[in-house]
């Protein structure tokens, strides 16, 4: 994707996010129409259309085809939506992105495998070279999309996401790649962990919790509502509906009531990483 340009809000956002903003104030001044009628005419509230014109959210697959079957167009907008989410990540991630590239808070829970944001290229690739039927050129290509996505944590305007993280005890032994592999993504986890703005918490593997029925993210940025995703057996799922958001962010805030503190998470993450090491030594 080509570099970001300036809003007149003077934030950065991608060429491709212009371009759908644009077409999308055009043909509705092309009609005559109001934010309120248009929004009206797709089923959702005007803050949505205002929101995607003036580029502070990006708009969703659904609310491409809608406008596409308002305005009766071919599938402009269906493929400019495409064009925004040409990134090599699932389907069911890509509306995501947008909104965890500029969260100001991230809570995320994992019970299987290290978040995204925080995974080592050697482990991000394994992952990905499990996809089925996988190309090189795809593994490539997941392997670059995760790596960049980890910016986010360093950017330095605006400042970088509040991130907490709650893991299950099991993701620190289940095997990815081998000792060595395992070794790095641990030693990867305890330096971030160390950084300021963001916190790993771990719950005991000996303890039930509702986390394990999946894994899920919420994204909050400055607009609302908080925006979750949902890890499935497929592809994962984005929901942007308030009501979802606050009940994964209450059950964010249970899981982390029965997590270990920030420090004592970290101890058994370095004690993770010790376990690793010992096991590439025989």
């Amino acid at each position: 994707m080509s570099a970001a340009q300036d809003n007149p809000e003077g934030r950065k956002v991608e060429p491709d996010r212009k371009l759908f903003a644009d077409e999308l104030r055009a043909m509705r001044k092309q009609r005559g129409w109001s934010q309120e009628e248009t929004a009206a005419r797709i089923k959702f509230s005007s803050a949505t259309i205002a929101n995607i014109e003036s580029m502070r959210r990006a708009p969703t697959r659904d609310q491409a085809l809608l406008l596409d079957e308002a305005f009766e167009t071919s599938g402009t907008f269906g493929r400019l939506e495409a064009r925004l989410r040409g990134v090599p990540f699932s389907a069911g991630f890509r509306p995501f992105y947008p909104y965890e590239a500029e969260a100001r808070v991230l809570r995320w829970f994992e019970h299987t495998l290290v978040p995204g944001l925080f995974q080592t290229e050697g482990y991000a690739r394994v992952l990905s070279e499990a996809y089925h039927e996988a190309t090189e050129e795809d593994v490539r290509d997941r392997v670059e999309g995760r790596m960049a996505r980890q910016s986010v944590l360093f950017r330095k305007d605006p400042a970088p996401p509040r991130v907490w993280a709650v893991l299950d005890e099991q993701v620190l032994y289940r095997e990815v790649g081998g000792p060595g592999v395992m070794l790095a993504q641990m030693e990867r986890l305890a330096e971030l962990a160390r950084m300021p703005r963001i916190t790993i918490q771990v719950v005991p593997a000996s303890l039930p919790h509702p986390g394990l029925l999946g894994a899920f993210v919420v994204a909050e940025t400055d607009q609302p509502p908080a925006i979750v995703y949902l890890e499935t057996a497929s592809e994962g799922q984005t929901v942007e509906d308030p009501d979802m958001a606050e009940s994964m962010t209450l059950r964010f805030d249970a899981l982390r009531t029965e997590a270990l503190t920030g420090s004592a998470s970290l101890k058994l993450i370095e004690e993770a990483a010790q376990r690793w090491k010992e096991q590439t030594s025989t």
